[in-house]
């Protein structure tokens, strides 16, 4: 018998570099979904419910928000990338 699951990306993100090197690559995308969720996977490995907190939203909340199916405002976004440490740049493409 074969055993099959979900694969987790924040298993896999174990180190600051390891975030932001997820991050970059999915921003090449162009995919805010996956942009999203990326985020949310980033957010799960570093402690959702800390995360959470310094964000100023419920624990629930932020895991629905940041799943691929969520609708966050910019400005949970913001937050979160603030209370992960990071900022939002523009650069020239």
């Amino acid at each position: 018998m074969v055993n099959i699951r979900d694969w987790d990306a924040s298993e896999y993100l174990t180190s600051e570099q390891d975030a932001i090197d997820y991050l970059d690559a999915v921003a090449e995308t162009g995919d805010p979904k996956l942009m999203q969720a990326a985020i949310g996977d980033v957010a799960k490995a570093r402690g959702m419910g800390q995360i959470a907190k310094e964000a100023g939203v419920g624990r629930e909340s932020l895991y629905k928000s940041l799943s691929r199916d969520g609708n966050p405002s910019f400005a949970t976004i913001l937050k979160v990338v603030h209370a992960l440490g990071g900022r939002l740049t523009v650069q020239p493409a």
